[in-house]
């Protein structure tokens, strides 16, 4: 008789618990099966490589405002502001028209607002934004996806109120333009990227479990690419400080890969992109007729690219942070399946796990205020119907209708005052759990009840989402990643 085979073994994590701890598990929005996967390939930045946040953001915004001081015109005391490098999340959306900074729900109703550090109060957010349908798609809004991106609010909200103080009128559209031209030719330049690549090991974080993650998925039979945005210069710099001396079977940071592209220029990588070209020792370029394990490519295009790997679509899982540039047109333009590192997973967690009580306690207060205006409209259904009753009299009020009218009244003052005192605890409870998530914003997935703009992107184009890349080394490289039953709401 033949013993079945332990097949679901091979969806247990390797170290033979049944879940990874929180901070080491990922998430599944669609089921993936990754024994069907044949390549596995990698965005660098902010994927691999995991810089250190705030570290970049401050290297960032005192380039920039230098720039602006001395190529745009802009006061000295610029370089001398306040800022919060700690102010803005991912997810956000810009109004370069208002000079104000927004988060919406997934319907684009827009529960926070900032003009510079100061919130905007209800009034405010209800008179600019909630009276028309706010067109996040033109040109006077402008969406912050990635961590990259984080230091240009900080900069544009520092700036606002520095300029303000001056008591002279500024130009909210001009000024968030210019801190983006200043931001990417300090990147062009160097500014930025010289001064990382001489202190990796202040700005980049070194993960030790990175080469054992990738040499268990080749050790799998699955085949590895990077394909990254940045130059070969900057490629070399990062994953050779990361990868270079990770393990002894590897002696070189590119022995780990198949396939390496530089400067693919995503999104348009899934669009038209270009010819690949193949880069030399020296430097210099040439047109590259084929495609090489332990060679560095730059540009190329999704055609030419699937035609070299000799598959196509849901045989390729790609992992990146950016839900534009990454994951949202590597979903819409091919079937490559997907996987999104959200670094701020770790924070969310946290949070969560330490306001369980109080999120109970959230949800019990609106359960109990939509039951207390449930009684209040009955009670003053059945108010107006012994009203009726009185006026039917001609005004003679016989004594039970008197004593019914004074009973309803009573019972609905006493309701309002119930459903006033857990409004007030809802409120404040709301407040303390925002708090738990960012002082400012709130959690990263949520804007109030509903699922934040950010969380909706994530689970309409994120197969799978975790913190960091060496998460997959708490699974087999063979795991089943299976969804949760989704719900709608007359199922839950």
């Amino acid at each position: 008789m033949q013993l079945p085979l332990p097949l679901a073994a091979l969806s247990l994590p390797t170290d033979g618990s049944i879940l990874p701890p929180p901070s080491h598990r990922i998430f599944v929005n669609r089921s993936l099966r990754m024994d069907r996967i044949e390549w596995v390939g990698f965005d660098m930045d902010y994927t691999l490589a995991i810089y250190r946040q705030d570290q970049m953001d401050r290297l960032s915004i005192e380039a920039t405002a230098k720039k602006m001081v001395e190529l745009k015109g802009y006061p000295e005391h610029l370089l001398d502001m306040e800022y919060r490098t700690d102010f803005p999340i991912r997810g956000l959306l810009v109004d370069r028209k208002q000079g104000n900074i927004l988060k919406m729900d997934r319907y684009r109703y827009v529960k926070r607002a900032y003009h510079g550090m100061r919130e905007l109060s209800i009034e405010e957010r209800r008179h600019l934004y909630h009276t028309k349908r706010l067109r996040s798609g033109t040109r006077r809004y402008h969406w912050v996806d990635t961590l990259y991106g984080l230091s240009e609010i900080s900069l544009y909200a520092a700036a606002i109120d520095e300029l303000e103080k001056d008591d002279a009128p500024v130009d909210f559209e001009r000024l968030f333009d210019d801190v983006r031209a200043c931001i990417d030719l300090a990147h062009r330049d160097g500014s930025i990227k010289e001064e990382i690549k001489n202190h990796l090991p202040m700005y980049v974080k070194k993960d030790l479990n990175l080469g054992p993650t990738l040499h268990k998925l080749r050790s799998a039979g699955k085949r590895i690419f990077v394909l990254t945005n940045s130059y070969p210069e900057m490629t070399e710099a990062l994953m050779d400080y990361l990868l270079g001396d990770a393990l002894p079977e590897y002696p070189s940071w590119q022995n780990y890969f198949d396939l390496v592209v530089t400067a693919s220029a995503k999104p348009s990588f899934f669009l038209e992109g270009d010819e690949f070209l193949e880069v030399q020792e020296d430097g210099s370029t040439k047109p590259a007729t084929k495609l090489e394990r332990g060679a560095i490519y730059m540009h190329g295009n999704i055609h030419d690219f699937e035609e070299h790997l000799g598959v196509k679509g849901d045989q390729i899982l790609y992992v990146g942070d950016h839900i534009y540039g990454d994951v949202l047109r590597a979903k819409k333009e091919t079937a490559w399946r997907t996987a999104m590192i959200v670094q701020e997973m770790d924070v969310e967690l946290e949070a969560l796990s330490r306001c369980t009580e109080a999120m109970d306690r959230s949800d019990n207060l609106h359960e109990a205020r939509a039951t207390l205006l449930h009684e209040l409209r009955a009670r003053q259904a059945a108010l107006k119907e012994v009203q009726r009753a009185i006026d039917a009299n001609g005004g003679s009020t016989p004594t039970e209708l008197d004593v019914a009218r004074v009973r309803h009244r009573k019972a609905i003052d006493k309701l309002r005052a119930r459903i006033h005192a857990t409004e007030d605890e809802m409120n404040a409870l709301d407040d303390e759990l925002e708090q738990a998530f960012h002082p400012f914003w709130g959690s990263l997935f949520k804007a109030g009840q509903e699922v934040s703009s950010f969380g909706d992107q994530v689970e309409d184009y994120a197969c799978i989402y975790t913190s960091c890349v060496t998460n997959l080394l708490s699974y087999s490289p063979l795991h089943y990643f299976r969804s949760p039953r989704h719900r709608m709401a007359h199922e839950v």
